[in-house]
């Protein structure tokens, strides 16, 4: 029992230290030794278990202490998850996910995507997008143009930009570098005649547009006459286009519609609200040239409730406008706060969305013109039963329209100044 004093003593004496149950064998048995008591006790099924850890001790997963910014993005590699137990559990994740993510990391580093499978395409514009490439100054606009090189209008088919001229003026050159749109609304930004953006609109990037939506643009005859110039003259930029808006336009006169009546293949045209003089005049010269009828009811193509922003970069449109209004809410809230300091109510500021012009527009009257072949681009109007002579008078119509533009190529060399200055610049 010598070995037991010996042992209780230095327990006692060594209180401090925790060093746990202390296990010794006699006669082929395990005994474990009572600190409390001093004695020794036979070990029983029931003892609790020694814990190795204490219940605070955590470990953390490093996978390179060497570099912390490559450890944070190497912790992304495990999916963790909770079993019903409660238990935590890590499995890694597919080596596709992993390569997708190192890829859209570096996506401004691709040097090319002609080629490349769609369907992989689209989900590594996912993943940059997601993790906010696209919004970046300088490496976003690069690997956005490798995307819409590569895949046109799979990334945006649709914009609709409407009222939305903060956007335009942060992200032009991305806005630039969508390529193959077919759908393009630009009301309501102010953009004026000698506008970048207008500019490029003649250029054979946007030779696909067919739908071209630019109420109240603050658009003249001198704007007008730059858009068409290429359609006009050289047969080029949009020659394809089939519904134009160019209401609540007020500087747009008569000598600003002959220019349009370049467009041979419009379907749907809208000059409600701009500053035509002779009105009558107007309709007869569009109706007998492109062929449009004038609409006695509002048409659903000009509603703007069709026009959507549709393609991969969706979202990433989104994610530009709601940078520009942070950025925006600083100043606003300094306006407030001087505002409160001085004792002075804030005002209320309504966005304007062309109230004004839509009332003048109103007192006018509607001038939207649609052609009667083309069911699908107006509401149903009056049916009208067309009889055997009419439809010869149309035939006879259509072969006059056919001799006018062959005799109408002889007379292209009859060009002023400011037309031929127009093409020396494309």
């Amino acid at each position: 029992q010598s070995w037991k004093r010996g042992m209780s003593y230095c327990l006692h004496s060594e209180s401090d230290w925790d060093t746990g149950p202390i296990y010794v064998r006699e006669n082929g048995k395990l005994h474990v030794v009572n600190q409390g008591a001093g004695g020794v006790q036979n070990v029983t099924a029931k003892t609790r278990p020694f814990r190795l850890f204490s219940r605070g001790f955590s470990v953390e997963l490093c996978m390179n202490r060497e570099d912390d910014r490559a450890r944070r993005q190497r912790t992304d590699h495990f999916i963790f998850t909770y079993t019903k137990e409660g238990n935590l559990r890590y499995s890694a994740k597919s080596l596709f996910s992993l390569v997708l993510g190192y890829i859209s990391d570096n996506v401004d580093h691709i040097d090319s995507l002609i080629g490349f499978p769609e369907q992989i395409a689209e989900k590594l514009f996912s993943a940059a997008e997601a993790r906010q490439k696209f919004t970046e100054p300088v490496t976003g606009l690069r690997a956005l143009q490798k995307f819409t090189e590569a895949y046109g209008n799979l990334v945006l088919c649709s914009l609709c930009l409407r009222n939305r001229y903060l956007v335009i003026s942060e992200k032009l050159e991305e806005i630039k570098s969508f390529r193959e749109l077919t759908c393009l609304d630009l009301s309501c930004c102010k953009l004026g005649d000698e506008h970048e953006l207008l500019e490029h609109l003649t250029k054979e990037a946007l030779s696909s547009v067919k739908r071209l939506l630019l109420k109240d643009t603050s658009l003249s005859d001198a704007g007008l006459r730059r858009m068409t110039a290429p359609v006009r003259v050289l047969k080029k930029g949009l020659e394809n286009l089939l519904v134009l808006d160019l209401s609540c336009n007020p500087k747009i006169t008569d000598v600003g519609i002959g220019y349009l009546l370049s467009f041979k293949k419009l379907n749907c045209l809208d000059i409600s609200g701009t500053g035509l003089k002779d009105v009558s005049a107007v309709i007869k010269r569009i109706q007998t040239q492109i062929g449009l009828v004038h609409s006695k009811v509002p048409l659903k193509e000009f509603d703007h409730s069709n026009c959507k922003t549709e393609g991969w970069a969706e979202q990433t449109v989104l994610q530009w406008e709601q940078a520009v209004m942070e950025s925006i809410k600083p100043q606003d809230n300094l306006r407030t706060a001087a505002l409160h300091f001085y004792g002075k109510t804030h005002r209320i500021e309504e966005v304007v969305k062309c109230k004004l012009v839509e009332a003048e527009t109103k007192v006018c009257g509607s001038l939207q013109f649609y052609k009667e072949k083309v069911q699908n681009c107006h509401l149903p109007l009056k049916k009208e039963v067309a009889g055997s002579h009419d439809l010869r008078n149309s035939k006879k119509r259509a072969l006059a329209e056919q001799e006018r533009e062959r005799t109408s190529k002889q007379k292209h060399l009859c060009l002023t100044v400011e037309d031929w200055d127009l093409l020396n610049t494309y």
